[in-house]
């Protein structure tokens, strides 16, 4: 006689260790779980109106400046460290962790700083800019020594600044005399001349006419400034002389293509000797610093104001356009725009990627500030706003992307959350699963009846809405109008341009 006996496992089917949950185990066979998707359908449903509950995006407000601020500047060497500059001529350096001002330059330009870069180089007695960090005895400046702050205006002048006033603070100094200083259990260092704050520009250069926007080259010391032209510069040679005198602490190049003003300039930060610039005569120009003259050429419907070069793809940029739209292109075929994003019912005065490329901000005449998926369709991911938020004319991705900086004329620079609903702060690990779940929940059925309802949903003011509705229909009555036009005239035997090539005037080599 044979008998069965059924044996179970405590490794199986009891806890691991005491007060941890009990392993369960789940048969995957469809036929036993005949509710299944409807059940994934509730918690998706449930996950998205919990996200839109929780969407607090704002985080704090970097007030202090006297007038508007119309500049923007982070710092990719250090995480939480800002750059403001205002229409009174103030710059100011935040520490975005701790919410505080770490210097203020106060009168720094005699009109409005129109841009502001801080410098990817560092400034010490070691590495390609030694000999830029030595005084005149031949021994390391500490004065000279730290990060850099490149700050123009409509006065002509470009003027350096010491971007680490605060050595006590973030640390600094020269490794080779580390045994002579007076330095903290951290490493920081002690005593007056590294505490004081610095006031007075190192360095500055002078151009002929009033200088719209400046950009850094990523390796070398040396940076561009955009007037009526296209300027080079060398960091390590100040300006006392005119900017035309090269040779004499002037500009090192200069390059045009018939613009009577350039609005903006930019650095390719992968491709880092090639340069792109948007002017007044709605023309977008690419440049070579090897062969040291424009390459090539397009002329946009509408005045581009911003640029920003793609972090994942070396050749590809974005353009915040002045007929409320942001276009990607690829530098290789400038004749049909990539993407066009269309939320915005105002001119776009500022756009920039997020480190990881995935994502887009853009910062708008009509006092919103909007986060968009690269290459996930034309409409905004989200929308950010405040009361009494006016025209956004600067906004960045911190290094981390997990915020959004931007600034505007109502004299605050704002810190949000990249995503509205995450929580800051420390979570445990069942927390993160549960949120994880959640937003995988969220992925498979956001494209679904209410979740997507819902997931799509923001509260927008009045007046945006209002522009909104009357946006729509005057692009609906220009659609019929064109439309008729085809169909009743000899407009109708050509193929009509996409809405990607129509953007686009012409295109010049």
């Amino acid at each position: 006689m044979k008998i069965s006996a059924l044996s179970r496992s405590l490794d199986q089917h009891a806890p691991a260790r005491k007060g941890d949950a009990a392993p369960q185990s789940h048969n995957l066979d469809p036929a036993l779980h005949p509710f299944d998707k409807a059940r994934e359908y509730t918690r998706a449903l449930a996950a998205a109106k919990l996200e839109r509950m929780h969407a607090k995006p704002f985080v704090a407000a970097l007030d202090g400046h006297a007038d508007g601020v119309y500049s923007l500047a982070l710092d990719a060497r250090r995480l939480g460290v800002a750059a403001s500059g205002s229409g009174d001529g103030e710059i100011r350096l935040w520490d975005i962790a701790s919410r505080s001002c770490l210097a203020s330059y106060p009168r720094a330009h005699s009109g409005l700083i129109s841009s502001l870069i801080i410098s990817p180089l560092s400034f010490g007695s070691r590495g390609s800019l030694s000999a830029f960090a030595t005084d005149a005895s031949g021994k390391a400046s500490s004065r000279m020594d730290g990060r850099r702050l490149l700050s123009a205006g409509t006065d002509r002048v470009v003027r350096m600044w010491d971007a680490d006033p605060r050595r006590d603070r973030w640390g600094g100094g020269d490794e080779e005399d580390d045994d002579a200083m007076d330095l903290t259990a951290a490493g920081n260092i002690r005593g007056v001349e590294y505490n004081e704050e610095k006031k007075e520009a190192i360095q500055s250069w002078t151009s002929p006419q009033a200088i719209n926007s400046l950009s850094h080259h990523a390796k070398a010391a040396q940076f561009v400034s955009a007037s009526s032209s296209i300027q080079l510069w060398d960091v390590t040679r100040g300006s006392s002389a005119s900017a035309s005198a090269v040779g004499a602490g002037g500009a090192l190049r200069t390059m045009e293509w018939g613009a009577e003003s350039i609005n903006v300039v930019r650095f390719n930060p992968s491709e880092t000797e090639v340069l792109a610039s948007a002017g007044s005569d709605r023309g977008v120009v690419l440049y070579d610093l090897r062969s040291g003259k424009p390459t090539t050429k397009m002329v946009m419907s509408m005045r581009a104001n911003d640029i920003a070069w793609s972090p994942l793809e070396p050749t590809t940029f974005a353009l915040a356009s002045e007929d409320h739209n942001v276009y990607t292109f690829d530098m290789r075929n400038l004749q049909s725009a990539t993407q066009i994003y269309k939320s915005h019912v105002a001119a776009v005065m500022s756009v920039g990627y997020s480190p990881t490329g995935q994502e887009l901000v853009s910062g708008s005449y009509d006092r919103t500030l909007r986060l968009w998926t690269v290459n996930a369709g034309s409409q905004s991911r989200d929308v950010y706003h405040l009361a009494r938020m006016q025209r956004i004319f600067a906004c960045a991705f911190t290094y981390d992307a997990r915020f959004v900086v931007s600034a505007s004329d109502d004299g605050n620079v704002r810190l949000f959350k990249a995503r509205a609903g995450e929580k800051l702060g420390i979570q445990s690990g069942r927390e993160r699963a549960a949120l994880e779940y959640r937003q995988r929940l969220k992925d498979k059925w956001g494209s679904t009846g209410d979740v997507r309802k819902i997931e799509r949903q923001r509260n927008i003011p009045k007046q945006i809405t209002g522009a909104s509705k009357l946006k729509r229909t005057m692009l609906e009555a220009e659609r019929v109008k064109e439309e008729r036009r085809r169909k009743h005239t000899k407009a109708g035997s050509s193929k009509p341009k996409a809405a990607r090539k129509a953007a686009i005037l012409a295109h010049k080599e």
